[in-house]
């Protein structure tokens, strides 16, 4: 009705899923990387939660379309199936012949014979199965025990098996009870989907009016912030706010939505309901700098060398050997403090006071908080203090190293390596890590800046570009910013010129900073 009004092609708000209006938030790249790391990973199963209305179907169906030409996918979108049922829901997905119906009942050893002969003709070929389940909060414990036994399909080299579960947050509860231990042990990867930004939100609702063709602003920026403290930053509730809002302008002949159509469209769509939607969390905030940050030469050579200390030798405990994998507990401490304390330790530094990451700035550091799961650790490849939950209590520990297999885990006194499953069991995605940076740079370069961090920003990309350097006090230009994007390309990052925690920590491992490495040789520091 008010597409015509506002010259629209179509409606920009509309919750049905078209591709033509998709919007990927940083989080939803995130979260699609932990898909596609998850299918290359060897097996097991890789989990995506988030809130609903966050965007899993969304991400979901990205993940599918890149799915590498090597993978068989199967796609199970409503999972309130028996053991049975979904066992032959598989072999349909997959187009695995059954034998023709008789009078002795196949039974499910039958589903499964069939399935394994699959898997290793697959296997035999080259090519990788992956099974998909959305809405897997749906699941009983029955089927996701089946699912566990599907993942025992392997041959000496690798499970033949990767499966994908996608769900609200009840499932990251449901594989917290002690009957599916061993089913969340497998668990290689996982991520939660969180609800965007007050930024995201205001860049979502832009994408979406030019994809429909919006000639002017109907949603001025200022009612960004009110949009996102009244959707909570979840696409799907800002689509219906804004659907709504942009229905209120039309009637009332308003050019833009104002406020008070805005709200007046909220009281309407969202009536009845409690403040907050149920179990929804704020995401978490980066305690480090989110914009551009640069490093100049002159400045690292003015630090004192404090090149961190080999850590020990990683062995495995008498304790933690003569337990179970099932019942290994990762070491743990109640104060995240002390956790960050440990961790500026490896940096060489003493921190003091209640919160390490006030102080870190002092001593040439910045924090960074981040979420993720394994692929993200592995990419920034860096220690970090990480959150471990088991059941509702929950600890931190500094993660010093990271193999194919395990992962090395201090609290105080106590040091641990602990097999890569157990940690992924109790290890919620939440980290924080440090990355140095000298305390008299500033946090935000824009174009035309000039000074020591324009001059080692534009000296390290002409490097690497194998160019000459700009003239020292240049401003910051586009070219320097075109090298910066082809840098995040190239290096797996956010490809949006702008120099942020993630870019300058690659930076500093190949302008040799010397930080310590997270997938360094054990005990090397190298």
């Amino acid at each position: 009705m008010y597409t015509n009004y506002f010259h629209l092609k179509g409606a920009p708000f509309s919750i049905a899923p078209d591709p033509r209006y998709l919007y990927m938030s940083e989080r939803h790249r995130e979260a699609l990387a932990h898909l596609l790391y998850g299918i290359g990973s060897g097996g097991g199963f890789v989990l995506l939660t988030g809130e609903i209305g966050a965007g899993k179907t969304t991400v979901c169906r990205s993940f599918i379309e890149q799915v590498p030409a090597h993978c068989r996918l199967a796609y199970i979108f409503n999972p309130r199936l028996s053991v049975e049922e979904l066992l032959l829901s598989v072999c349909d997905e997959l187009g695995i012949e059954l034998p023709a119906a008789s009078h002795t009942p196949f039974g499910l050893k039958g589903y499964v014979d069939a399935i394994n002969r699959y898997l290793l003709d697959a296997h035999a070929q080259g090519l990788n199965s992956v099974l998909v389940i959305d809405e897997a909060q749906n699941l009983s414990a029955e089927v996701l025990e089946q699912l566990r036994l599907l993942t025992n399909l392997e041959t000496s080299e690798r499970k033949l098996l990767q499966i994908i579960l996608i769900g609200q947050p009840e499932l990251r509860s449901m594989l917290a009870r002690p009957e599916l231990e061993q089913l969340a042990q497998r668990v290689i990867a996982r991520y939660h989907l969180g609800p965007l930004s007050a930024p995201e939100t205001g860049a979502y609702v832009a994408h979406r009016l030019a994809v429909a063709g919006a000639e002017g602003t109907p949603f001025p920026p200022a009612l960004t912030p009110q949009i996102h403290a009244l959707t909570h930053g979840v696409p799907r509730r800002i689509n219906l706010l804004c659907d709504r809002a942009l229905l209120g302008a039309y009637v009332e002949n308003s050019p833009q939505v104002t406020r008070q159509i805005l709200k007046k469209a909220a009281d309407e769509v969202f009536a009845g309901e409690p403040a907050a939607p149920r179990r929804l969390r704020a995401p978490l905030v980066a305690g480090g700098v989110l914009a551009a940050v640069a490093l100049s030469a002159a400045a690292w050579q003015a630090l004192p060398a404090r090149a961190p200390a080999p850590a020990p030798a990683m062995q495995v405990s008498a304790a933690a050997a003569a337990l179970p994998p099932a019942s290994a507990v990762p070491p743990v401490q109640a104060v995240e403090a002390n956790a960050l304390r440990e961790l500026a330790a490896l940096w060489g530094q003493p921190l003091a006071g209640e919160n390490p990451c006030e102080a870190a700035p002092r001593l040439d550091l910045r924090c960074h908080q981040g979420r993720g799961g394994l692929y993200e650790l592995r990419l920034l490849d860096r220690p970090a203090v990480v959150t471990l939950h088991d059941g509702p209590r929950t600890g931190y520990a500094v993660l010093s190293h990271m193999d194919g297999n395990s992962v090395t885990l201090s609290a105080g006194a106590r040091r641990e390596r602990i097999d890569l499953a157990t940690f992924v069991a109790r290890f919620g995605g939440e980290f924080t890590t440090f990355w140095r940076m000298p305390r008299g740079f500033r946090d935000q370069l824009a174009e035309g800046d000039r000074g020591p961090d324009v001059d080692w920003l534009g000296t390290r990309l002409a490097q690497l570009n194998r160019t000459p350097a700009p003239a020292p006090g240049r401003a910051l230009d586009t070219t320097t910013r075109e090298w910066l994007r082809r840098f995040q390309a190239a290096q797996h990052l956010k490809a949006d010129g702008v120099a942020g925690p993630r870019t300058y920590m690659r930076l500093n491992q190949l302008s040799s900073v010397p930080e310590p490495r997270l997938l360094a040789v054990a005990g090397t520091g190298k």
